[in-house]
């Protein structure tokens, strides 16, 4: 049964059918609402694409759960993430970006055009497509640790870590990103504390000497994070050293930020049985394009950087999404 058939309505003989609404016609449907998404939408509005922007479980992205944003270039005294990411939303609505709210559930990128179904009953036929779906950054489960998000628990380093100048600060996990987050903490606070659960660092030989030879860094091996404390922001922490070995022993130390450094996850997931990724789950795009494996699918922000992941390149990457779109469309006709 091809697809146009199971979207027919007044299919009685297709139960699954009967509960979608009818299909939607879109030249370029956008997947995503942060950085990327709105910047590829302000881009294709003015290109007169028409484009659809499905926000999302979290509409704007990474940025609403964020305080203040001040690396961004336009706001010389600073932003909150949510009030940013609203402008963006203006601004591509000011040229007639469609935001919708809603999931897509499912999407079929088998062949051109493309069928993405929103909350598993809106179905659209989309000549392009563009995936700014993002990448999530990885905790620990802790309670603490969701209560002081944006009050000193961050997992970005370069968004934040200007906010902790000369003061103390705590770095967990023991990879690349870790090394690489209090190396550069280093250079603005105080002191730097990278809590590591393993007796040994996963990161490359390079940043393990880096690490070693910056004299504000304090390595704590074989420690696991308790808790986080405080009362309305963070003013410490609690750790156990050599958890579960018979000389474990709990240590407090005393910081004002709190910075998870195990990882992200590109939510990429959807896009698994069409679209290239590596072995982690970002998606693999053609060097210098915003181009998948897939032609007439694009992707744009943290869900193809896996080395960035800023605001302002994920709005370079949007730029770049919808160029390439236009050229593709060009080409089609």
């Amino acid at each position: 049964m091809s697809f146009f058939k199971t979207l027919d309505v007044n299919d009685n003989n297709d139960k699954k059918a009967d509960e979608l609404e009818a299909a939607e016609n879109v030249k370029c449907l956008i997947i995503g609402s942060g950085p990327a998404g709105y910047t590829a939408a302000i881009y294709a509005a003015r290109a007169n694409l028409n484009p659809v922007v499905i926000q999302g479980m979290e509409a704007g992205g990474q940025l609403t759960t964020t305080t203040e944003v001040e690396n961004f270039p336009g706001y010389p005294e600073g932003v909150t993430g949510p009030v940013m990411m609203e402008d963006l939303k203006a601004q591509a609505e000011r040229f007639g970006t469609d935001v919708r709210w809603g999931e897509v559930t499912s999407v079929d990128f088998s062949q051109r055009p493309f069928k993405v179904i929103v909350d598993n009953k809106k179905p659209f036929i989309a000549e392009t497509v563009i995936i700014a779906t993002g990448a999530t950054a990885k905790y620990l489960g802790l309670e603490s640790e969701e209560k002081f998000k944006g009050a000193g628990v961050s997992a970005c380093a370069t968004c934040d870590g200007f906010f902790y100048k000369g003061q103390k600060v705590a770095v967990v996990g023991g990879g690349d990103t870790a090394a690489e987050e209090a190396t550069y903490l280093a250079g603005l606070a105080e002191k730097v504390y990278l809590i590591i659960r393993k007796p040994y660092m996963r990161a490359s030989k390079a940043m393990i000497k880096r690490v070693e030879n910056t004299p504000n860094i304090e390595i704590l091996y074989e420690h696991n994070t308790k808790e986080i404390t405080g009362t309305n922001v963070v003013t410490g922490a609690t750790l156990i050293k050599r958890k579960d070995k018979p000389d474990e022993e709990e240590v407090k130390i005393e910081i004002d930020g709190f910075f998870v450094a195990i990882g992200h996850k590109p939510n990429s997931d959807l896009f698994k049985d069409y679209i290239e990724t590596d072995a982690v789950g970002y998606i693999k795009t053609v060097p210098g394009t915003s181009k998948t494996n897939v032609p007439g699918v694009f992707a744009a922000g943290d869900i193809q950087d896996s080395i960035y992941r800023q605001a302002v390149t994920a709005a370079g990457s949007g730029c770049m999404a919808t160029l390439d779109v236009e050229r593709f469309l060009a080409e089609q006709e």
